[in-house]
């Protein structure tokens, strides 16, 4: 079927509207209208080029919420007018050791919601941006929020299992003294994140303007990190540090923050390297430095159910499909607390 949908022909094109072609459902396919799309980064960075292998046209999009309209003879877990999301896988292998153990963002044959393989037209995927999609049932996520929020709801299926995943792995609760380097669309979820898991938070921003903002999030406390002084109060106090950021920046000032075997992950991604890390601050502490790639659809569902049960959404500005270009612009700049996300229903005017 062919549906409306926003995306780009090259990487130096606008994103414009577009008519893409939607498999029917399959005997255990999920078919979904979409009511909300949330704007990550890494779709500036895919559509941009930035990264290596963009494939045109492109569709970005991997934070989608909607309701089921169809569903396949053999699937068995949805139903239509069902409340449900899609995050940034929709098939792996599903037989290796990662897919095994629920684990499928780590499998080698990952496919991601756009720009991956598949044999639908036009030979790979095309993501939330559009009126619809189409999903084996497996990488279908239930939505227990209320409606009302199901605009808020989208970015947890990105920014919220990037930031849930490694606070689950290392552990963050009662007890444990989590940084969190960064306050945007990753770093604010990573804040009530935390907060909510028990853990004492600190925020860090190189901004004096977002002490207020970081503290209504959950923040215990928040470092400027430009002010040496409130830095060095910090030394070897970490268990964990949460670093969002997506630019390169240097390291070794939080590394030096990290306790004996404390951890700093790297979920922010950018588009060049960070500097080397002196390795000393490694092994002086036998300090970790770790990365964290999203979440499996388990722990997808995991993370979907606490925010549920704990009230988290993220903060947005919902906005109308022809207002993303503007949008990308803004995102460069910082300048959206914290998070776009994209009304659906203007696309059907959309041009």
């Amino acid at each position: 079927m062919t549906v409306k949908a926003y995306g780009s022909y090259a990487s130096n094109k606008s994103l414009e509207s577009m008519e893409i072609t939607r498999r029917p459902p399959g005997a255990h396919d999920v078919q979904i209208d979409i009511a909300y799309c949330g704007v990550c980064h890494s779709d500036l960075h895919q559509v941009r080029a930035e990264w290596a292998g963009t494939i045109f046209p492109c569709v970005p999009g991997h934070e989608i919420v909607g309701r089921v309209s169809a569903v396949g003879a053999h699937v068995a877990g949805f139903k239509i007018n069902d409340l449900v999301g899609v995050g940034c896988i929709v098939d792996s292998c599903q037989h290796c050791e990662e897919c095994d153990a629920g684990q499928e963002n780590y499998c080698d044959n990952m496919v991601g919601t756009y720009n991956g393989p598949t044999p639908d037209a036009p030979g790979h995927t095309l993501g939330g941006y559009s009126q619809q999609i189409v999903v084996h049932e497996r990488y279908v996520l239930r939505i227990r929020h209320p409606e009302a929020q199901l605009a808020a709801v989208a970015p947890l299926l990105c920014a919220g299992i990037t930031t849930y995943s490694p606070l689950r792995h290392w552990n963050a609760g009662p007890g444990k003294k989590v940084g969190v380097v960064g306050i945007g669309g990753l770093g604010h979820m990573g804040i009530k994140l935390a907060h909510a898991m028990g853990a004492h938070v600190v925020a860090f921003t190189t901004s004096e303007s977002k002490r207020k903002a970081a503290k209504a999030l959950g923040a215990d406390e928040v470092v400027v990190s430009r002010n040496t002084d409130e830095m060095a109060a910090q030394a070897k106090s970490f268990d964990l540090i949460l670093n969002t950021v997506a630019a390169p920046h240097n390291l070794d000032a939080y590394l030096c923050l990290l306790k004996r075997d404390g951890t700093m992950t790297l979920v922010g991604a950018p588009a060049s390297p960070h500097p080397s890390p002196n390795v000393f601050h490694l092994i002086m502490k036998r300090r970790n430095l770790a990365g964290s790639m999203i979440g499996g659809i388990p722990e997808t569902q995991e993370m979907l159910d606490f925010c549920a049960e704990h009230g988290i959404v993220s903060d947005i500005e919902t906005i109308p499909m022809n207002y993303i270009n503007t949008a990308y612009e803004r995102l460069l700049k910082s300048d959206v607390r914290y998070r776009f996300v994209i009304d659906m229903a203007s696309l059907k005017t959309a041009t």
